[in-house]
């Protein structure tokens, strides 16, 4: 299994963003169902790995909160892009809640995250084609701003491939209050 935990956003929000998903002929747009915000790669594991991590996610406590999405920018070099993401206000719950993540994934087992946590909302990947209008797209939407939505749950995801790309599936939810799971995970 391919795993990943993250945010799900709103669909007033999912909407916002999949409106500014135009301009870009290159662009590999994600599709707004596929719209999340990812705490921690877990990757592709076995079943006992997969039991581990949602062990240790059913234990998570922490209040919900409020969170914005602000702003445009872009992973890769200047003629190189990657993707385009959006960003996220800077919210010290949500890297608190990130960092309670990384240290019950590192007690699951697995090994730490090397990259520094950036948090943001990923709308298009790039295949090697440079397209001059990026610039403007990143100018054009600096400004982009959601109202704020209150973060309630963590899900852990898997990801398989289809025809069309990755199609993400929530398997377990995991609310920011003192309740368990709302559901079974693999079969339990």
């Amino acid at each position: 299994m391919r795993l990943f935990v993250a945010l799900a956003l709103p669909d007033s929000e999912r909407e916002r963003l999949a409106g500014l998903q135009r301009g870009l002929k290159s662009a590999r747009w994600v599709t707004p169902e596929n719209f999340h915000l990812t705490l921690r790669f877990v990757g592709e594991v076995d079943r006992q790995v997969a039991e581990d991590v949602d062990d240790a996610l059913m234990t998570l406590r922490f209040d919900s909160f409020p969170l914005s999405l602000k702003g445009v920018g872009c992973f890769g070099e200047e003629r190189k892009v990657r993707s385009l993401w959006v960003g996220v206000e800077d919210n010290p719950l949500l890297m608190r809640l990130q960092a309670k993540i990384e240290r019950r994934m590192l007690r699951s087992g697995l090994t730490p995250e090397p990259r520094k946590f950036k948090p943001h909302v990923t709308l298009a990947r790039f295949k090697g084609a440079f397209d001059s209008r990026v610039e403007s797209f990143l100018a054009d939407n600096a400004r982009f701003r959601s109202l704020p939505f209150m973060v309630e749950q963590v899900i852990l995801y898997s990801s398989s491939l289809g025809r069309g790309g990755a199609v993400y599936h929530p398997e377990v939810s995991y609310p920011l209050r003192t309740e368990g799971p709302t559901a079974a995970f693999l079969g339990r």
